[in-house]
């Protein structure tokens, strides 16, 4: 049996004033045919589970095309053509198939393209037609939308957040390929979307914990092959934004939709459970003070790269610095400015910085400070987090400052911090600070929680925010809870298509 794969990943985030480009892409992962396969080989993601099922079932692997970007603004009519092109045509290139895997994300927005996934799908159905199956991996936080099922003959969406089963979503993907090749079996999926946002939620935490334990106990009857939770990504202004729940059977559409529209049930009876109210930065410091034990991280969600943010912003290290804290870490900042200075002064050196704040003045104002230069690096490590482990990160030339009682580490690539690694290769121990502070919504609880005597969540205005009522929802299906009041829910959202 021979499988393509390829994938096309990017989370959009259409408040943002950076533009997702070509650049950005082909700095990130640009990959052919066996790059791919050398790239992702026992890395734990999506690929990564794919190419290992693949190869220990014996089955052949047609590498396509794979590109992937940290995400940023709406990515260009032109970077989109050309992704496009290069999966069509690697597609086309490789030969005959039994089945294609593609990992996607599902909250993609281009240029006069809304919903890139099921444009992307659409396209590769032109191209090899409908009878060759087509298995597709999608992010929990995938704005989920009817193009999509149309043209996907599978979607599996990642169950966890953070994000520890990727890799598991990547192997069902071929693991279904090759059922539907020789086992006859017919993946038939049902969607239902809500007119609702939820913010960024944990699902080892309450109430996702709860939906997620409703879906697998309907995974485990007969015929259904698979139930998600799509929790959207509340940071994309377009007609399809919110949650939905898709569930996949061995051909049965009426077991589907019950499936689909009993889990959306349960999620819309809980759906303020999901309200967060996060502390201010200063109330985040004064509560890291108060509690015993070390570490204490404190993540500060509003300013998520990984959410599509500068993630050069500064109000937390600034309110770290204003508390005068002797015994903490701030890892890390998105300053490229600020590194360069540092490396051309040296190891020793003291410099004076205006640090952070540069991409907008949404998320703070730069900070001036008088910084000691401790360590220089290349930003070069093997991931270690259960989230993408084995696989090479590169956040480009780096620096350790100090500055008054704080080490903040600078980057001179933007990302979310998903592991301690960061810290570690500029010699940075963080079980013995008190506060070790950094950015990101939830991707960092894996690696991070299991050290850790407690987290704790800031919120700031900022891309990322955990209050909706912040953004200018102008494209959004309204009404949409819980910006606004929704009347007559079970009549009105389990029909609405």
């Amino acid at each position: 049996m021979k499988i393509m794969i390829g994938g096309v990943v990017h989370e959009t985030n259409t408040f943002s004033n950076v533009p997702s480009t070509l650049d950005l892409f082909q700095r990130w992962e640009w990959d052919h045919k066996e790059t791919i396969l050398d790239r992702n080989r026992r890395v734990r993601n999506y690929l990564g589970g794919m190419i290992d099922r693949a190869e220990e079932t014996g089955i052949e692997l047609l590498p396509t095309f794979s590109t992937f970007a940290y995400p940023a603004g709406t990515i260009t009519k032109e970077t989109y053509l050309r992704m496009k092109n290069e999966l069509l045509d690697a597609i086309r290139d490789a030969g005959p198939a039994d089945a294609i895997c593609l990992s996607l994300h599902g909250a993609g927005v281009a240029e006069e393209v809304d919903d890139l996934e099921g444009d992307l799908l659409a396209a590769v159905r032109a191209l090899v037609g409908y009878e060759i199956p087509l298995v597709v991996t999608l992010d929990l936080h995938a704005n989920m939308t009817d193009q999509m099922v149309k043209e996907a003959d599978a979607l599996l969406g990642v169950h966890l957040y953070p994000h520890v089963d990727c890799y598991e979503r990547g192997m069902e993907a071929i693991d279904v390929a090759r059922k539907m090749v020789e086992e006859n079996c017919k993946p038939t999926m049902h969607l239902t979307r809500l007119p609702l946002i939820i913010p960024t939620s944990a699902t080892h935490h309450s109430p996702t914990k709860e939906i997620n334990e409703a879906c697998w106990a309907w995974e485990k009857k007969e015929g259904v092959i698979d139930c998600a939770l799509f929790h959207g990504f509340p940071y994309t202004d377009i007609p399809e934004l919110g949650v939905a729940i898709l569930a996949v059977t061995d051909n049965d559409s009426e077991l589907a939709k019950k499936v689909s529209e009993d889990v959306a049930r349960q999620v819309w009876e809980k759906r303020d459970d999901f309200a967060l109210i996060m502390p201010t930065p200063a109330e985040g410091i004064e509560l890291a003070l108060q509690t015993e034990g070390m570490p204490v991280v404190i993540n500060e969600t509003s300013d998520n790269p990984g959410g599509g943010t500068p993630g050069d912003g500064t109000y937390l290290l600034r309110a770290m610095l204003d508390a005068k804290l002797k015994d903490a870490c701030f890892g890390f900042i998105y300053d490229p400015e600020v590194v360069q200075l540092a490396h051309q002064a040296g190891v020793g050196a003291t410099i004076e910085v205006q640090l952070g704040g540069k991409t907008d003045h949404l998320h703070g104002e730069p900070i001036s400070a008088t910084a000691y230069v401790k360590c220089l690096t290349d930003g070069k490590f093997i991931a270690t987090t259960p989230m993408g482990q084995g696989g090479r990160v590169d956040y480009g030339n780096s620096v350790r400052l100090q500055i008054d009682g704080v080490d903040v580490v600078v980057c001179s690539v933007k990302s979310q911090v998903l592991d301690e690694q960061i810290f570690q290769i500029h010699g940075i121990d963080v079980t013995q600070y008190k506060i070790v502070a950094l950015k990101s919504s939830t991707h960092f609880r894996a690696a991070f929680e299991p050290i850790s005597a407690k987290v704790i969540t800031v919120d700031s205005p900022g891309l990322t925010t955990l209050n909706f009522r912040f953004f200018q929802y102008e494209r959004a299906n309204r009404p949409i809870y819980p910006i606004d009041q929704v009347s007559d829910p079970f009549k009105e959202i389990l029909t609405r298509k």
